[in-house]
């Protein structure tokens, strides 16, 4: 089987003096949850970032396969002057939109009419989980997803994380989360970021 993601002797830091990862090597499977762990600063996103492209290691490899990429503060990854759909259809299939918008919109209790609006219409809440139905309707086989729930309500976290498990058939999941409780209760594996890796 060909991970979905596979990082090699990752080594990166800010400044060569301070490596935030040395000879850092993960490597996911479709199916697979894999947690990041860690204190603010710790080097969490930056994983992320540099598996986005973002930022470049100063050695080792990262291979993906089609990822997507749900951010802690959704108002970040929406444009603020076109609407929710328009922004979905930028980088989604028309089948997949045809095929799969209502059962997702159903799934994450997202109202069709958010979806006309600007993303400063609408709360926090609604605004990520038009974030994660954008990052499902991409159809990824890797899903990034940096503190995903933190707009949410407690009992909409749960509800938006079973649906992301419900789907690992399709993808896998490289979660950050500051709740260990969240990460032990949905993850194969934890990574603590700050200690072993840097």
């Amino acid at each position: 089987m060909i991970p979905v993601l596979d990082i090699q002797n990752l080594t990166f830091g800010y400044n060569k003096s301070n490596l935030i990862y040395k000879d850092f090597s993960l490597s996911l499977n479709k199916g697979d949850v894999v947690s990041i762990v860690g204190a603010s600063g710790s080097g969490k996103s930056t994983l992320f970032e540099l598996v986005t492209n973002n930022l470049k290691p100063l050695s080792g490899s990262i291979k993906k396969k089609k990822t997507a990429t749900i951010y802690q503060d959704p108002y970040t990854s929406f444009h603020p002057t076109y609407s929710i759909i328009s922004q979905i259809k930028d980088v989604v299939s028309q089948e997949a939109i045809d095929t799969k918008l209502d059962f997702y919109l159903d799934k994450l209790m997202v109202d069709d009419s958010l979806l006309y609006k600007k993303p400063h219409q609408l709360s926090g809440g609604q605004l990520q989980r038009c974030s994660i139905l954008r990052a499902l309707l991409f159809e990824p086989e890797l899903l990034l997803a940096d503190e995903p729930t933190s707009a949410l309500d407690n009992i909409t976290t749960l509800e938006v994380m079973k649906l992301l498990i419900s789907f690992l058939d399709k993808f896998a999941i490289l979660l950050i989360t500051h709740d260990n409780d969240l990460a032990k209760w949905c993850s194969d594996k934890i990574i603590e970021i700050g200690s072993e890796n840097g």
